[in-house]
């Protein structure tokens, strides 16, 4: 494997929008932001960080979490009793990257459904949901993505959105939103995010993705389920203290990179165009179909100081992000030019 040290030019590296750094301006404000403890309820960069994405979302209340991945797996823990089931896009993150999560902490069944590349048709949804007897669980709670990772960071809309509220309100069933990326859903359809997050009786939105902070999601939804949810975060291990520092990167990413994502989905348009088998993009990942296996593909791209993913056979993914340029791009579509 090439390292970062091999490398005979400046390594493009696609793999994620998580690999970002943050710039010495997010830093600065890292440092200068007033610090408390935050188990003890009293760090106050936290409380500002949560009481914008609050707003933003359109939600009563917030808690910062230190991953996307506890916090999709307490909303789940606070929306199911043990024994109920949840439905599940078959391709989701809490499917694929979570370990198991939501067997080994929430006690729940999975049931996965199939998709239109992530967008659900509501009848399905119908079908699935079942009430409770004396023979199966109750299902209880739908997990959504937006935008969805696997199937290349597409967007379900807002009124398919309402579609799944009124379909769940019939079957007397929680939402919850894996909204990793809904930061990029919102700037691409040109909408308020609380339009994308309003629907649902939960939402997480990850920080430490296009938004460019080192770590960090939010978790957000009606106030005595974010008190229920600060008890799970305890349980999971997830209490912090100075965590002021982290907070204060979010709050730099929300004023100075929310609106920039217009050009990482700008270059992942450019990626796809010029890229030979490429999907089409709605954001910022783009998917690229090879005949030859991917992994082998993706090594001979390495070569060329490219990086990305294979996330299938013959399929491979690459992210763009704040550190991806105009010159990058172009590096990439020479690097896919030399490989394929």
């Amino acid at each position: 494997m090439i390292t970062y040290a091999e490398a005979t030019m400046p390594i493009v590296d696609l793999r994620s929008d998580t690999v970002t750094q943050p710039s010495a301006a997010m830093k600065q404000a890292m440092i200068e932001a007033p610090l408390g403890d935050e188990v003890l309820g009293d760090d106050p960069t936290v409380h500002e960080l949560e009481r914008a994405v609050s707003e933003l979302t359109g939600m009563e209340a917030a808690l910062f979490f230190p991953s996307g991945t506890m916090a999709n797996q307490t909303a789940i823990a606070c929306h199911c009793e043990r024994g109920d089931a949840i439905l599940v896009e078959e391709e989701a993150h809490v499917i694929y990257y979570e370990v198991g999560a939501p067997a080994i902490f929430a006690g729940v069944l999975t049931w996965t459904l199939p998709s239109d590349r992530g967008v659900i048709d509501p009848d399905v949804i119908h079908r699935r949901a079942l009430t409770q007897d004396l023979h199966r669980p109750a299902t209880s709670l739908l997990c959504l993505e937006n935008t969805h990772n696997r199937h290349g960071g597409t967007i379900v809309q807002p009124e398919k959105l309402q579609e799944y509220r009124e379909v769940c309100d019939q079957h007397g069933m929680k939402m919850h939103l894996d909204g990793a990326r809904v930061w990029n859903a919102a700037v691409a359809l040109g909408v308020l995010v609380r339009e994308l997050t309003e629907p649902f009786d939960s939402a997480s939105l990850c920080l430490s993705k296009g938004m460019g902070t080192p770590m960090g999601s939010v978790l957000v939804g009606k106030s005595d389920f974010i008190e229920k949810s600060r008890r799970w975060r305890k349980r999971l291990g997830g209490g912090m203290r100075q965590t002021g520092m982290f907070a204060a990167a979010g709050l730099y990413a929300i004023r100075e990179n929310f609106d920039r994502l217009a050009e990482d989905h700008a270059r992942a348009a450019a990626l796809a165009k010029g890229i030979p088998g490429a999907h089409k993009p709605q954001t910022n990942i783009v998917l690229v179909e090879t005949t030859a296996p991917a992994a082998e593909v993706c090594e001979k791209l390495r070569a060329h100081d490219v990086w990305c993913f294979p996330v299938a056979e013959n399929r491979l993914r690459l992210v763009t992000h704040l550190h991806i340029t105009d010159s990058d791009v172009a590096q990439t579509i020479s690097a896919f030019a030399a490989v394929l």
